[in-house]
């Protein structure tokens, strides 16, 4: 605190004038000052969209690639990591579910489909204060037997840290 004490003429002080004074009539004033402050906090969000790899016959399944968005919303300079679960079927790979029955797949942040988005490799950016868009790319792995008809699901999680 800043403290500050001024003596003024007793009649400025009383907003007298034409009169006289006499040696030694003084008002005092006294006053402080303060600081004002606000902390703002980095903030993001996260929103995305499912995935749907569409339709296949029953059989071996094709490799079939499908892909959809993620969208980060972070405030500027703010540095962050976008990850994703395994998801709720995992067993050595994310796997969707119908029936005791499965199908593996993968996620990836390239359209190449050569960097595997999982809970340990995440996709790392910088806010600006607008929305950022990642894709998130998909594929159903080949080779899978699926005799069992069906609509298969998997649930993924995706966390945004910052």
């Amino acid at each position: 605190m800043k403290k500050t004490t001024k003596l003024i003429p007793l009649a400025l002080a009383l907003g007298l004038t034409g009169l006289t004074l006499t040696k030694g009539a003084w008002a005092a004033e006294d006053s402080s000052s303060f600081d004002s402050t606000i902390q703002v906090l980095p903030f993001c969000s996260i929103s995305t969209s499912d995935l749907n790899f569409g339709s296949i016959a029953a059989g071996i399944t094709p490799a079939v690639d499908a892909s959809t968005s993620l969208t980060v919303d972070c405030s500027n300079n703010t540095a962050y990591s976008v990850s994703l679960s395994n998801g709720a079927n995992f067993d050595s790979t994310r796997r969707m579910s119908w029936g005791g029955n499965f199908i593996s797949y993968s996620l990836y942040s390239d359209a190449s489909r050569s960097n595997e988005w999982t809970p340990t490799r995440a996709v790392t950016g910088t806010g600006n204060g607008s929305s950022r868009t990642h894709t998130i790319y998909g594929r159903v792995l080949a080779g899978q037997n699926v005799s069992n008809p069906g609509t298969y699901g998997d649930t993924i999680v995706a966390t945004v840290s910052y």
